[in-house]
């Protein structure tokens, strides 16, 4: 068994990777953090998991050295910590923006301030496996993707990797889970859920990301909370070089996820479900997209859809582990989602 502990572990992300963990067939949890909570259950913060685990907040000054360690804190606190984690782990998985990107330059012009190790940051594999999944087996650092890249990443790459991407205008409705972050990006603490609130119109951080990942395609992008509690749905208009054939579209789409465990091509002709759906994926790792041409230009609308608190967050992180050490990718991620909701 691979002894894991989670820093960070009573907000929502710490929450839902706690759940994955304790059920992970390979995976011990044996310590998970929360300063304010110390001393308490996890169930004071995590009710799901009565009768689940007797596990109990410790404060971070009480880590034990373990294999590996999640990191599910407020952005600047791993890269402020780096090393009093390194020395408690071999692995470290950091949920956190810190480790995101790979230029120092970058990182200042989105956060707003110097990192404070920048030496370090080559050190990180992107926690897409997607894209990296060849980086991440036996990777040791780890920096999981933000929710709202992810969504974003996973619907365009199909068409940027084949040089079909000029431009892209996206836009994301997120659930309450993440939107609550607003203040404190990434800290994932609770907040009221159902509260609807602009998110961030303009200058959202994980454009960086996104960036980063398609290769400095012009992207305008947008998000904005409503009622639902988790959930991403991305919305993104795709403007081509030519026009896409229904066909061709559907070749480079299976071309490029076919063989992934947790990405579903959803386009049916007629019913309910025609397009990826967010509420259908709650507590599951899939990211569901969908795609339609627009018969009077060259723009083809890409629909995406996953669960920020799992695909965006700790189920992605879970995957990353499960390839870093060469487990089964679906370990403990099997969670189909219900229906109906």
């Amino acid at each position: 068994m691979i002894r894991v502990s989670i820093v960070g572990a009573s907000g929502y992300t710490g929450g839902d990777l706690l759940r994955l963990l304790l059920f992970h067939p390979h995976a011990e949890v044996a310590q998970v953090t929360s300063e304010r909570q110390a001393g308490r259950f996890v169930a004071s913060a995590h009710p799901n998991l009565r009768k689940v685990t007797r596990l109990k907040f410790v404060s971070a000054a009480e880590l034990q050295p373990c294999d590996v360690l999640f990191l599910c804190l407020p952005h600047g606190e791993t890269m402020r910590r780096i090393g009093e984690f390194e020395a408690l782990a071999e692995t470290l998985i950091d949920l956190s923006a810190d480790f995101r990107l790979d230029n120092a330059q970058a990182f200042e012009k989105w956060y707003g301030h110097a990192h404070t190790c920048p030496e370090r940051l080559g050190d990180f594999v992107y926690g897409l496996a997607e894209l990296h999944r060849d980086r991440l087996q036996g990777a040791r650092r780890i920096a999981s993707g933000g929710c709202n890249a992810t969504a974003t990443i996973l619907a365009l790459y199909p068409l940027h990797r084949e040089g079909l991407l000029e431009s892209a205008v996206v836009e994301v409705k997120a659930g309450s889970s993440e939107a609550g972050n607003a203040v404190s990006e990434g800290s994932h603490h609770p907040e009221r859920s159902g509260v609807v609130r602009s998110y961030k119109p303009t200058g959202h951080r994980h454009l960086a990301e996104i960036h980063q990942a398609l290769g400095g395609t012009t992207i305008h992008f947008s998000a904005t909370a409503v009622e639902m509690v988790r959930g991403i749905l991305a919305t993104c208009h795709a403007f081509l070089p030519r026009e896409l054939a229904e066909k061709d579209a559907w070749s480079l789409f299976r071309s490029a996820y076919a063989d992934e465990p947790f990405i579903r091509l959803v386009k049916e002709r007629s019913g309910v479900h025609r397009y990826p759906e967010p509420k259908l994926l709650a507590g599951s790792n899939y990211c569901d997209i969908g795609f339609e041409r627009d018969p009077h230009s060259n723009r083809l609308v890409v629909i995406s859809a996953l669960d920020n608190l799992m695909k965006g967050a700790a189920g992605q992180a879970v995957q990353a582990f499960n390839i870093a050490y060469r487990l089964a990718e679906t370990s403990g991620l099997e969670f189909p989602g219900l229906h109906p909701v």
